[in-house]
């Protein structure tokens, strides 16, 4: 593949002008003064071009060279661990040993640097953990323009010592001209925020949400030379979210360097542009919005105390967006909808409509699915009416990102409720043209984009042996606190792999598989005389001793691993299933035989 003229003239350019700022001409003179002097004979006094090039690689010239003109960049493509660094800045620290690869010089890029953090205030007490020591880390996330890194996780501390960098495409794969190197004018229209997230890991391995923070990245513009350095003040979230949790020292620098940079009055004069613009917008979706509350209201006096939120946020809320919008996401006319359980409490859920007009609810804090059949109140009393299993009570509202339906039939309790929303006697469509004006397709300014998912990390076959080993000792310790020895079946234990493999498939699929088969070796594993009894159960974190502490308090669980009897042989099995974003699901198995003694 070829580079058009004008391209190839620009990659010429950029390369002179680094071979000038190290000087190259001058070291490879010196090198030739030296390497005549030192290994010609005299009548020998012409130096080849095969062995000049032998003496430059000698002296490492040609390496350092090739570092300036090259980024390294960690193995894992989708996430990286270890971000991008330019070796050509910051010579005072050496970047670790990484797998190098080019970058396009044709292409924008910002390198955001991490220089470490201060006023964690939260581990102002906590001592330098030893060499060897397992402590709690802190691990930054970001998340730009379908890019994501991952930073190297360090300890807690009160100023966390963050060092690293992170190389971000100003164009990544369709967004924007990619064929076309941005300058600062369109790179100034491109607003994108980064998005920073902290994460503290425990020493139990779980993980912990510490703050979120959008940051604007195109005050480099302006600056000189294109480098600035920006003290980010990380707060809180949730009722925690006005605190502060720490300041970031951020470093911005554009590459290649700008030819041109622009004022900050015009950087800070398009900030204000795309407030006011933003706020204009969700100025006339409110007066929209109180109109058509106006009009719904009119319909009936009793909907005022229906729950139709227009604006809402809170727990379950988050979960039902999610997943409502993983369902679109599969092609599927997916709702959440916002109404009240028992006794009244609030509650949002999801909602799905079939081409054949069937109506699911998904429950997004659980995942049980139920069938909605509507009960008709004109039905004679003695008619059968099928009797509802979800905990649902009331619905007020259903919406996606496309449409927002008020209900406006007579009972807004579920189980009478027609899901006809074509019958604008029954639900109450919002405009569509309103929802567009303040969620349009791409918009970053109200609603930034999900990041792409990430392959899981997890290794499924070793979690699954380092948990089953740790719950043996588990296992072990408590029966030796009751007088009891363990033997262990390993046998029988490998017998309990397709159990718990068709249990995971039931759980995801609703497809229930194997059964039969699993009983039929299980009855060929116990002798005859002798009574088996197993324990399945399910788990989303990997924490062995968590897991056992739950499981001893099932009486059935307790039961077998507290077992006494005559030859007693015990069995564990554990399978980790992966999912995206190293979330997992953990099935745990306990299972004993033993001879039945009457």
């Amino acid at each position: 593949m070829s580079l058009p003229p004008e391209k190839a003239s620009e990659l010429k350019q950029i390369i002179h002008q680094q071979l000038l700022k190290m000087d190259v001409h001058g070291r490879i003179r010196e090198v030739l003064a030296e390497t005549i002097q030192e290994e010609l004979a005299p009548e020998h006094q012409q130096l080849s071009t095969e062995e000049l090039i032998k003496a430059l690689r000698q002296r490492g010239i040609i390496d350092d060279v090739m570092k300036e003109l090259k980024f390294v960049a960690d193995v894992n493509e989708t996430e990286r661990t270890s971000a991008p660094k330019l070796s050509t800045h910051f010579a005072d620290r050496q970047p670790p040993v990484l797998k190098k690869t080019n970058i396009d010089p044709t292409r924008r890029y910002l390198y955001l640097q991490v220089l470490g953090g201060k006023a964690f205030l939260e581990h102002l007490q906590e001592p330098e953990p030893l060499p060897g020591q397992i402590c709690s880390t802190f691990t930054l996330c970001l998340h730009f323009r379908n890019q994501r890194f991952r930073s190297k996780p360090v300890p807690c501390a009160c100023e966390p010592d963050f060092q690293d960098g992170f190389l971000l495409e100003i164009h990544k794969d369709s967004l924007g001209d990619g064929s076309k190197m941005a300058d600062a004018t369109t790179m100034l229209s491109i607003c994108d925020p980064v998005h920073m997230v902290l994460i503290k890991t425990d020493t139990f391995g779980e993980t912990t949400l510490v703050a979120s923070y959008f940051l604007e990245w195109r005050s480099v513009l302006a600056a000189e030379n294109g480098v600035t350095n920006v003290a980010v003040e990380l707060l809180g979230v949730g009722t925690e979210s006005k605190v502060s949790v720490g300041i970031l020292n951020i470093r911005l620098e554009m590459y290649p360097q700008l030819n041109k940079t622009l004022s900050s009055e015009i950087t800070s004069t398009q900030f204000s542009l795309e407030r006011q613009k933003t706020a204009e917008k969700e100025r006339l979706f409110l007066v929209y919005a109180k109109q058509w509350w106006r009009e719904y209201l009119q319909i009936r006096p009793t909907h005022n105390t229906r729950l139709v939120k227009i604006f809402a946020q809170g727990d379950c809320e988050d979960h039902a967006n999610l997943l409502c919008s993983l369902l679109l996401g599969f092609g599927l006319e997916a709702f959440v909808c916002v109404g009240t359980k028992a006794k009244g409490v609030p509650h949002t859920w999801v909602m799905t409509c079939g081409s054949d007009e069937t109506i699911t609810f998904w429950e997004s804090l659980t995942g049980h699915r139920y069938l909605h059949r509507p009960i008709n109140p004109d039905d004679p009393p003695l008619a059968e009416q099928p009797k509802p299993l979800y905990p649902y009570r009331t619905i007020g509202c259903i919406f996606n990102h496309q449409k927002f339906f008020g209900n406006c039939q007579p009972s807004d309790a579920v189980e009478v409720c027609v899901f006809d929303l074509h019958d604008e006697s029954k639900w109450k469509p919002m405009s569509g043209e309103a929802i567009k004006s303040v969620c349009p397709p791409g918009a970053t300014s109200s609603v930034p984009p999900f990041p792409p998912l990430c392959a899981s990390t997890i290794d499924a076959a070793a979690t699954s042996n380092e948990i089953e080993v740790q719950l043996r000792i588990l296992v072990a310790e408590h029966r030796k606190d009751l007088g009891l020895s363990t033997i262990w079946d390993d046998q029988l234990s490998y017998l309990l792999s397709p159990a718990l493999a068709a249990y995971e498939l039931e759980r995801t699929t609703g497809v229930s598989a194997g059964n039969e088969e699993f009983q039929d070796a299980v009855r060929r594993a116990v002798p005859d005389g002798h009574t088996f009894k197993g324990f399945p159960i399910h788990f989303v974190h990997r924490n062995a001793r968590r897991a056992f502490a739950t499981c001893l308090r099932s009486p059935f669980c307790e039961e077998i691993i507290c077992c006494r009897g005559d030859q007693v042989r015990l069995a564990v099995r554990v399978r980790v299933f992966t999912y995206p974003e190293s979330a997992c699901a953990v099935w745990i198995m306990f299972a004993c035989k033993y001879r039945s003694v009457l």
